[in-house]
């Protein structure tokens, strides 16, 4: 038994080590990582946009009427190969944060996780990160928020955005995802880090900002 005990001090000791200790490797890797993250999202992006649709679906080699479909598909493969290599990365040295690889690589396994499924299994590592500023703390809070509006709840920061009906089955379009104390919500965002308001963000977002409660939400 104290043999046993020794030995995973000993491990943890060592991933604690290799956490506190640039890894450049492990920085390339991520820095690919980032890159696949983004390479679909980006037509992705400029497909939704009607005033860059035509221009890009020309550029395409794919016919425009499958053009979305092809290049989710893309990406929906490559976000589950980042996200197996992420788990492993998780596994082995808990969050990839600055010291280990430096910015803005350590935004590249949050990114990862903000587009998958297990937003619940590592918020608790990413709020640690965050607290610790080895990741900003918006990216923390973005989280949350994403995490809190799958479940059904109003969000803290306003960062996320939905176009879900409403419960009268009126259709607004995209509109910010309730927000719980919506009157202090811009006081929050500057403490978290964010550099816009919720009305300026939901203008980048290409939209106004009109307060949505809850109760108002079809779910």
């Amino acid at each position: 038994m104290k043999n046993l005990i020794i030995a995973l001090l000993m491990i943890t000791a060592s991933t604690a080590s290799a956490q506190q200790k640039f890894n450049p490797i492990l920085k390339r890797q991520l820095d690919s990582v980032l890159a696949l993250d983004q390479k679909y999202r980006e037509i992705l992006t400029y497909l939704m946009d009607p005033s860059k649709k035509d221009s890009v679906l020309k550029t395409l080699p794919v016919k425009p009427e499958e053009a979305t479909g092809h290049y989710w598909k893309l990406q929906s493969q490559a976000d589950s190969t980042n996200l197996i290599f992420i788990e492993n990365v998780f596994n082995k040295y808990g969050y990839p944060g600055k010291t280990l690889v430096g910015e803005p690589t350590n935004e590249a396994a949050w990114s990862v996780v903000q587009h998958s499924s297990k937003i619940d299994k590592y918020l608790p590592a990413i709020k640690t990160a965050a607290e610790n500023k080895e990741l900003p703390f918006r990216l923390y809070a973005m989280m949350l928020d994403r995490q809190l509006m799958y479940e059904g709840k109003e969000q803290i920061y306003g960062s996320q955005a939905t176009s879900k009906p409403l419960r009268n089955g009126q259709k607004i379009g995209y509109y910010v995802w309730p927000i719980k104390d919506a009157a202090s919500v811009n006081e929050r965002r500057k403490q978290a880090g964010f550099d816009q308001t919720v009305e300026q963000n939901a203008k980048r977002l290409g939209f106004d900002y009109k307060v949505v409660k809850i109760e108002d939400v079809k779910w």
